[in-house]
């Protein structure tokens, strides 16, 4: 088969390889300063849209988390005593 010299098909192929560029230029990185600038503008578009909690909202939300903490904080001693009293039984030479 012999390739034909359409003129058609050789103006389709040059843009072809005028997007490829394009498209190398588009997936190409741009500098740091640039992504983080976009970063911040990404983020503090997102707080505005945030519904923030109410203030008696944050305040029960706190004491849960608070409450939570100081049972774990009682178990965990507990746990750690039972442990250390248990070794000192198992340590204890008869003297």
């Amino acid at each position: 088969m012999a390739k034909s010299k359409d003129p058609e098909t050789e103006k389709n192929q040059k843009p072809v390889e005028q997007k490829k560029s394009k498209k190398q230029d588009k997936n190409k990185k741009p500098n740091f300063f640039v992504r983080i600038g976009r970063k911040f503008k990404e983020t503090f578009s997102e707080l505005k849209r945030v519904t923030w909690p109410t203030l008696p909202q944050a305040l029960k939300a706190t004491g849960v988390v608070i409450v939570i903490v100081l049972i774990f904080l009682v178990v965990t001693t507990g746990v750690n005593y039972g442990f250390s009293a248990l070794l000192d039984l198992l340590t204890k030479t008869g003297a």
